[in-house]
């Protein structure tokens, strides 16, 4: 029998590399929230500095700008080679109505990737923390939210046309025929979606977190992310009501249910439920023409809000929908 051999260092085992050597374990990139913590609170992470929300904010914006500007450029050399007329009256862009709506739709749906993009290169968190407390769009819920806001538009719709006939007032609704109907609405089924959900991750999503960053309490964000999706409207007197509301409706809705799927699938069906109507008239020029708006209307925003927000939350509580990261 061999006599044991003395230890040796390193061990000249079958592996003839470089003797081991510690090696850190590197932190990821994005950090996750902690656990329970509440939707408008989620970019209040481990790595969260208060310069994050402020960085991050003027570079969305000045990323807009900067993607709308090589739109418009791109929009101008699309109307020559494809000989579409340009209007560049200050409101539109093109002077076909159904491609006008296409481009202005699509500009502000570019700034969903804007929106996520920051919150993984400076707040260095996952991008879904702007979806939702599960880190994701929970699509199931999304698509019953879609279900009670067609019912909630619908019937919105329905009361104020109805309060226009009793006061006297036309609805206006009328048919252009499927020939000029279809165009558009194809435009609108393919991108109003993009768009809602664009203003949505940006009002509901990135302010509301911006603000939940620094306060405990999420109502300065709710209330301060209404005003400025307001402000870029431009509607008068009812219709800033109703917008400003409709700002309030969805953050509230957004903290309650811990994401945004119920104010997207209410901003969706609501303006497929307007350009449809507008489409519909033949009169798919005046889409994005905002005013004001008849005393009636407030018949209909009563109804969809009532209608959309208790269905939403009695819904939410039954199924126990998901309202704190875990």
């Amino acid at each position: 029998m061999s006599e044991p051999q003395p230890y040796q260092w390193p061990y000249p085992g079958p592996y003839q590399g470089a003797p081991y050597a510690w090696q850190p374990v590197r932190a990821p990139w994005a950090v996750r929230p902690l656990p329970g913590v509440r939707y408008d609170r989620l970019a209040r992470t481990s790595v969260h500095r208060w310069w994050r929300p402020v960085a991050g904010t003027l570079a969305i914006v000045a990323a807009f700008l900067v993607v709308s500007i090589g739109l418009g450029l791109a929009a101008g050399l699309l109307s020559i080679v494809a000989g579409l007329p340009m209007a560049m009256d200050g409101s539109r862009i093109f002077v076909d109505p159904v491609a006008d709506l296409g481009f202005q739709l699509g500009v502000i749906a570019l700034s969903i990737p804007l929106v996520l993009g920051a919150a993984w290169a400076i707040q260095r968190r996952p991008p879904g923390t702007l979806s939702s407390v599960a880190f994701r769009l929970r699509w199931a819920w999304l698509g019953q939210c879609l279900l009670i806001a067609v019912v909630a538009v619908v019937l919105a719709q329905s009361a104020e046309a109805g309060t226009l006939l009793l006061s006297g007032e036309s609805p206006g609704f009328s048919w252009v025929g499927w020939d000029r109907f279809l165009p558009p609405l194809i435009v609108i089924l393919l991108l109003v979606p993009f768009q809602a959900a664009a203003e949505e991750y940006a009002f509901r999503g990135w302010v509301i977190q911006a603000f939940g960053a620094y306060l405990k309490s999420p109502w300065p964000g709710v209330l301060l992310g209404a005003a400025a999706f307001a402000s870029l409207h431009g509607y008068t007197d009812w219709g800033i009501a109703y917008v400003f509301g409709f700002g309030v409706l969805m953050g509230w809705l957004a903290i309650l249910t811990g994401g945004l799927e119920a104010p997207i699938a209410l901003h969706v069906m609501n303006n497929v439920g307007a350009f449809g109507i507008t489409a519909a008239a033949g009169d798919i020029g005046s889409a994005l023409h905002q005013g004001a708006l008849p005393w009636q209307s407030i018949t209909g925003t009563v109804v969809q809000f009532a209608v959309f927000g208790f269905a939403v939350v009695i819904i939410a509580r039954k199924r126990a929908i998901q309202t704190l990261s875990r």
